[in-house]
């Protein structure tokens, strides 16, 4: 495998590395809007549950029924609260996955660069090779043709 070969293969992996890391970024995003959805119906379900309580409480509501909404809302808010640890949880795994995304972007480009750098040294080291053949054909052939004439001359 030639120096060329072996470098487009480097380039290949850090491809697959950087499409790995987008995956994991589109996986997380995934996660995180899971997690939104569920905080959203939590919240929706917390306003639903005050809004009946409001409306229930209007006729009057004895001290165990007063205890009982206050303890289930206790949940429903520790729940809430909760599922923003889990969004800031997902945001922070986010963040450290794009982080990640960038570092491997970073590293292509480089070895992109890199591997153009060697294919143009490479083309002007057979440019150069081309060009001194055809000066060594073309000196070869002017010395013949002075020899000729010379000999012709005499």
């Amino acid at each position: 495998m030639t120096q060329l070969q072996t470098l487009h293969k480097v380039v290949e992996l850090a491809e697959k590395r950087r499409d790995e890391a987008l995956g994991v970024v589109a996986q997380m995003q995934r996660e995180k809007k899971i997690a939104q959805d569920q905080m959203d119906q939590l919240q929706a379900y917390a306003l639903e549950a005050e809004a009946r309580w409001v409306a229930r409480s209007a006729s009057g509501v004895d001290t165990a029924m007063l205890m009982h909404h206050r303890e289930f809302m206790h949940k429903i808010y520790h729940a809430v609260e909760f599922q923003r640890g889990v969004l800031a949880d997902r945001q922070r795994l986010i963040d450290t996955a794009q982080e990640q995304v960038l570092v491997t972007e970073r590293d292509l480009m480089g070895l992109r660069r890199f591997t153009e750098r060697k294919q143009q040294a490479i083309q002007q080291k057979v440019q150069r090779q081309e060009q001194k053949q055809t000066d060594e054909m073309a000196l070869s052939i002017h010395l013949r043709h002075a020899l000729a004439q010379a000999q012709a001359r005499n």
